[in-house]
C-alpha cells in the first residue's frame, strides 16, 4: 500500500528531528536506538497490529513512549526482554487470546527482574477471565502470586467503563465499545495531545462522542479485519470491514489520521487494496509491524 500523504509530518518526525527539542526523555525507539522526545508527544510503537499470527505478522501490542503497553498480544515475542522490562503499565481492552496471550510469557521473561510488578489495567470481567483461564497453575503458572502476593509479576488494578485514570504522565479513560470479551478502547492523554485507541470493535457509538469532546485530539487507531465479502463475518465477530469503516468514520472527529489495525493476516491483500478503493487521505493500514509514529 503507498503511503498516504498525511503520514510524511508523521514519519519524518521519527525521531530525527527531536534532538533539538526542549525538556527531553531519552525513549528506545527500533531501528533508530536510544532517541529524545518531547515531554508533550506521544511515540506509539505498533509491536503487532495484526488480528493472527503468520510468519511477519504479530498479534495485537501497541507501546506508548516505551513504558505504556496497549494489549498484550506480541509483547513478548515482538519485543527484546531488556525493552519489555521497562514496561510499567499494561492496558488490557478485552480477554480475547490475540490481546492476552503474552501476559503470560512477558511474566517469565521479565521474572525477577524488575523489582516492581508491571501493572494492569482492565475491567472487572477481563481480570475475571484471564485468572479463571489462563493464570490459574494450569494452563500457566499465576504471577500474581509469583514471587509472592505481595511482591508479585503482575498485578491487577479493576478500572470501570468511562472511569479516567492516572498513570505516570498520561490520563487514561476506559470506554466500552461494540465487541465481547469486555471489549472497552482508550483515550490516552498526555500533556496537550490525545489519542484514541479503539481496539477490537465493531460499530460503536459512545467512544466516539468522547473523542468530539477532546480538544488535543490527534489521531485515531482502530480495526479493519475483513474484507467486504465476509461482512456477515465481521458482524457476527463484532469487527470491521472497508465498507462498514466507511460508514464508521462519519461517526468520528473530522479531519484527523485513522490508522487500522488488527488486520487478519490471510485477508491483508485484499484489504489493503479495498483500503485504497475508499480513496480517503486519512486512512492508513497498520500492514507492518514494528513500525513507530509521533504525536
Amino acid at each position: 500500500m503507498s503511503q498516504k500523504p498525511h503520514l510524511e509530518g508523521f514519519l519524518s518526525k521519527r525521531l530525527t528531528e527531536e534532538k533539538a527539542l526542549s525538556n527531553l526523555n531519552l525513549v528506545d525507539v527500533p531501528g533508530k536506538g536510544r532517541m529524545t522526545v518531547k515531554d508533550s508527544k506521544m511515540i506509539v510503537r505498533i509491536v503487532g497490529g495484526h488480528g493472527g499470527v503468520s510468519p511477519g505478522f504479530k498479534n495485537t501490542s501497541y507501546l506508548i513512549d516505551g513504558k505504556l503497553l496497549i494489549d498484550a498480544g506480541s509483547v513478548a515475542s515482538g519485543m527484546q526482554i531488556d525493552e519489555q522490562v521497562l514496561i510499567d503499565n499494561i492496558l488490557i481492552s478485552h480477554s480475547h487470546l490475540d490481546h492476552i496471550s503474552d501476559l503470560a510469557f512477558l511474566a517469565d521473561n521479565c521474572f525477577g527482574m524488575k523489582g516492581k510488578p508491571f501493572e494492569i489495567y482492565t475491567s472487572q470481567s477481563v481480570k475475571d477471565s484471564v485468572m479463571k483461564h489462563l493464570l490459574n497453575d494450569e494452563i500457566w503458572p499465576d504471577f500474581t502470586k509469583l514471587p509472592n502476593a505481595k511482591d508479585p509479576t503482575l498485578r491487577f488494578h479493576t478500572v470501570d467503563s468511562f472511569e479516567t485514570i492516572k498513570l505516570g504522565p498520561y490520563e487514561v479513560t476506559m470506554i466500552p465499545v461494540n465487541h465481547p470479551a469486555g471489549g472497552h478502547g482508550f483515550i490516552i492523554r498526555k500533556g496537550g495531545t490525545s489519542l484514541v485507541f479503539t481496539q477490537d470493535t465493531g460499530p460503536t457509538e459512545e467512544i466516539w462522542k468522547a473523542a468530539k469532546k477532546e480538544p488535543g485530539l490527534k489521531a485515531i487507531f482502530t480495526e479493519v479485519s475483513f474484507p467486504n465479502h465476509l461482512q456477515g463475518v465481521a458482524d457476527a465477530s463484532f469487527h470491521h470491514t472497508p465498507n462498514s469503516m466507511k460508514e464508521e468514520i462519519k461517526k468520528m472527529p473530522a479531519d484527523l489520521p485513522i490508522f487500522l489495525g488488527h488486520i487478519k493476516p490471510n485477508f491483508q491483500a485484499q484489504l489493503s487494496q479495498e483500503v485504497d478503493a475508499m480513496e480517503n487521505d486519512r486512512i492508513s493500514l497498520l500492514s507492518s509491524d514494528d513500525v513507530s509514529f509521533v504525536f
